[in-house]
């Protein structure tokens, strides 16, 4: 009846004529016209919806820590995937419990950039090709920027390897299609010849290609045409991400850990009795994307925690590892905690104290309270995760007033970096 009314109505005010038919498509327009008001209204509310939901889910650029730490060099900035955001918590010590390498006492060898100018090669390595020192937007600290996509790299002087070490660094893999992020070059050679192009410098060594579907290795030796290989497709890097990469090379042994997992294990992977003293990076002709790698460190490794700690009353230790200016105990620090409270558990009458140490960069006092309450994070980590006795252990922090080396180069602030366990 309503509808025959607005029809009437409508017919009257257009002056309308005509047949029924013509009448019914009156009709049939006013309703056309009705659903089109009702169905823009429905999708506007709608939008507002989802516009609500998605700025509550924008995270809160006010606070992010790497905010303004943007590359200013052109061409040379990396982004950060939507999908690749970090956890809002990092995991627990106990999900890195594959991680059974031990650092040791001596750091051989340290480079983070820190010394070399933004844009300029670094002063301490050459290459055949280019290369330049970069910051970037997702992480802090200087980052060595592999420019081109093939060439080599290397570290100018000699470092003396000892035949049990623990080679680590950051590695940002840039996005390109190639699948080779970067590869490492440890070899030894009779003579030091500053840049040794062929495909197996030197007399022998260990080649690692880092790829984003594989890892990669071969030993090989120049009396020998064979060569020993390794592969494993397990936990491999990320582009634009930041990798954090540990080689430990345990005489012919080689065993590669990241993200929480031992990804190769290759127990003869170098031929016996070869020496290395060279380090450098290598990227591959037409098959790799480049990357930033940043704090390279060198350490002895696995030392004789029940030892040191017993007969010799103190353990110097490089394996505590924590972010810069943080208190939190970084779970790559799983060995080593093991390793100590291994030693408490078997010798329960022995105690310690756990001294933190930094390096001199920064407040006095900020650095002084730093080491202490890094100290304290040690302590509580002993606790709660391999259950020793609060009582039995005292802490204390010195911050940078006892360096064993000049804070003059970043291999030395490396060596002040440290904590150390003391027996009581």
């Amino acid at each position: 009846m309503k509808q025959l009314q607005v029809l009437l109505l409508l017919t009257a005010f257009l002056g309308l004529t005509g047949e029924l038919n013509a009448q019914i498509d009156v009709l049939k327009k006013i309703k056309n016209k009705t659903n089109q008001r009702i169905e823009r209204k429905i999708d506007k509310t709608i939008d507002q919806g989802l516009d609500t939901i998605e700025n509550v889910m924008k995270p809160n650029t006010n606070s992010d820590p790497n905010k303004g730490n943007t590359n200013n060099q052109k061409g040379t900035s990396t982004k950060k995937n939507a999908d690749t955001t970090a956890p809002l918590t990092q995991p627990g010590l106990q999900s890195f419990s594959k991680y059974d390498f031990v650092p040791g006492d001596k750091v051989l060898f340290y480079e983070d950039f820190s010394q070399d100018a933004i844009g300029d090669f670094p002063a301490l390595w050459t290459t055949d090709k280019s290369g330049e020192v970069n910051t970037v937007n997702i992480a802090p600290g200087n980052w060595f920027n592999l420019t081109n996509t093939e060439g080599n790299w290397w570290f100018t002087k000699d470092i003396n390897f000892p035949q049990n070490f623990i080679l680590e660094f950051d590695l940002i893999p840039k996005k390109e299609a190639p699948r080779y992020a970067i590869g490492i070059l440890l070899y030894g050679e009779d003579k030091h010849t500053e840049m040794d192009k062929n495909n197996e410098p030197g007399k022998c060594g260990l080649e690692i290609a880092i790829a984003k579907t594989l890892w990669e290795t071969k030993g090989y030796i120049k009396t020998s045409p064979e060569k020993i290989r390794g592969n494993s497709n397990l936990n491999t890097v990320v582009a634009e991400q930041v990798n954090h990469v540990i080689i430990w090379v345990q005489n012919r042994r080689v065993r590669i850990y990241t993200k929480g997992a031992k990804v190769l294990d290759v127990p003869t992977n170098i031929y016996e009795g070869s020496k290395f003293t060279r380090l450098a990076f290598r990227l591959y002709r037409g098959a790799s994307c480049g990357s930033y790698v940043t704090n390279i460190k060198i350490t002895t490794a696995s030392p004789d925690m029940r030892s040191k700690l017993l007969t010799e009353g103190k353990i110097v230790s490089y394996g505590i590892y924590f972010d810069v200016n943080k208190d939190v105990v970084k779970p790559e620090s799983y060995g080593t905690l093991k390793g100590i409270a291994d030693v408490l558990t078997e010798n329960p009458d022995v105690k310690i104290k756990i001294v933190g140490h930094t390096d001199a960069d920064g407040n006095d006092a900020s650095n002084l309270d730093l080491s202490k309450r890094r100290a304290i994070a040690v302590k509580n980590e002993l606790v709660k995760i391999f259950g020793i006795d609060a009582a039995r252990i005292e802490t204390d922090g010195m911050g940078e007033t006892k360096p064993v080396a000049p804070n003059d180069t970043p291999s030395n602030k490396a060596l002040n970096r440290r904590v150390e366990f003391i027996k009581l």
